[in-house]
């Protein structure tokens, strides 16, 4: 049995989603240990001597907090190339569209990803991912999107695939071949649609697992809602749970249609109006908004307190991209949307934990400290949530548990004993 004592404070919300609003259901333990017994949590308990088995493998928190492994709910982890030459445009002004409209954009990565093997992809995610794993991430989704062919979608899906036996984050894979029309079918973006929504293409996603999730981007430069509705109900058939890029640029209707479709969440919604919230209210819709992805462009944070005191469930993400957000930092992310959104460090953890949980579909075994729990924990160096999300920047994670096996822990860290 793996143990895990001197916390300072274990802090959980429950199992999402869980509304953001009134009173938050947060539980913060003191003087309390974690029984881990293979890959589930077992108990939680006063931390006295009497209460630890023997021959315990002891992890000492060193005083530190104890809360549930975070977990990234939307990003673009797989993809090549690089565009700084986009952000240097825009800190001259240009914005991300004037860019786009002047072949920039999506269609810059890709051509790197077209042109890059299953290897290369893998070779340069894994860094990302072994990264996001020290700042305490246990399960990262990510989605395809930058190949917008047959092929290249398949080989971006089967990278994440090849991943997931690489490392020990859990990924998640989303089908995004609606992301953006390809310069080949430039003014035909229903003919695009027709051969990624092949027969064959879905069939075999379905029968190698390729991809749980299915989702677009329901914009006026992507594909309008009936586009989108048209990709989201075929793969739904197909078994992928739907997911939207909505209301990021204009307002058109996105999010109340990733309400009408059954999609877990809709994602960014920084033009999201008062009919779209109440459309996903009434249809428990989870709102994932990107504050990293605001920050990183200058431009307006989505209305995380509107949407929340209306009683959406929210998640919070990094949307990590190399164009719109290049930022791999969950915690930072968690500290912008204190600084930006009006989020409190509270509120922040159960959008990373609880309802980010529920927005892959998994909040019945992990984004919560409960016996019976898959055991995904992140370790702080720091007593409380709070301080984590005060220190914006620093990496405060000093060890990582995922399904109950130690995957990280800082250099010269001697906070793991032999058994007790």
């Amino acid at each position: 049995m793996l143990v895990i004592r001197n916390i300072a404070q274990i802090c959980t919300g429950p199992r999402g989603p869980v509304e953001l609003c009134g009173e938050l259901p947060v539980k913060k333990y003191t003087e309390s240990a974690i029984g881990i017994e293979q890959d589930t949590i077992a108990w939680i308990r006063d931390d006295t001597e009497e209460n630890i088995p023997k021959d315990s493998q002891i992890l000492d928190a060193g005083g530190g907090c104890v809360i549930p492994g975070l977990i990234d709910c939307h990003t673009h982890t797989v993809f090549a190339g690089t565009r700084e030459g986009e952000f240097v445009q825009r800190s001259q002004g240009k914005s991300y569209a004037e860019i786009a409209r002047t072949g920039g954009g999506i269609k810059n990565t890709v051509e790197a990803v077209r042109g890059s093997s299953l290897d290369e992809l893998v070779s340069l995610a894994l860094p990302r991912l072994q990264r996001m794993l020290t700042l305490g991430v246990t399960t990262v989704e990510i989605k395809s999107g930058y190949g917008l062919t047959i092929d290249d979608e398949l080989k971006m899906l089967r990278a994440v695939q090849r991943l997931n036996t690489l490392q020990p984050i859990k990924l998640v894979a989303t089908y995004l071949a609606a992301h953006t029309t390809p310069k080949e079918f430039d003014g035909n973006p229903d003919g695009y649609l027709d051969l990624m929504l092949g027969q064959d293409v879905l069939d075999q996603i379905r029968s190698d697992g390729l991809a749980e999730f299915a989702d677009v981007f329901c914009e006026t430069t992507a594909f309008n809602v009936e586009q989108s509705r048209r990709f989201l109900l075929a793969c739904k058939e197909t078994g992928m749970t739907p997911r939207v890029h909505a209301d990021q640029i204009t307002q058109c209707g996105a999010s109340q249609l990733a309400a009408e479709v059954g999609a877990t969440s809709a994602d960014h919604l920084e033009r999201i109006d008062e009919a779209s919230i109440t459309a996903m209210k009434e249809n428990g819709t989870i709102a994932v908004l990107l504050p990293a992805c605001s920050f990183y462009l200058g431009v307006e944070q989505a209305p995380a307190r509107r949407i929340i005191d209306a009683g959406v469930p929210v998640a919070i993400a990094t949307d990590f991209n190399p164009g719109s957000s290049v930022v791999e930092s969950l915690p930072l992310t968690m500290s912008i949307a204190c600084t930006q959104m009006g989020m409190t460090p509270s509120q922040v953890l159960l959008a990373t934990t609880s309802n980010a949980a529920a927005v892959l579909k998994r909040h019945d075994k992990i984004g919560a400290i409960e016996p019976n729990m898959q055991a995904d924990l992140t370790i702080l160096n720091v007593p409380s949530i709070e301080q984590m999300c005060y220190f914006a920047g620093r990496n405060c994670t000093q060890a990582v548990v995922k399904s109950g096996t130690i995957v990280h822990s800082q250099p010269n860290n001697q906070s793991i004993s032999k058994p007790h």
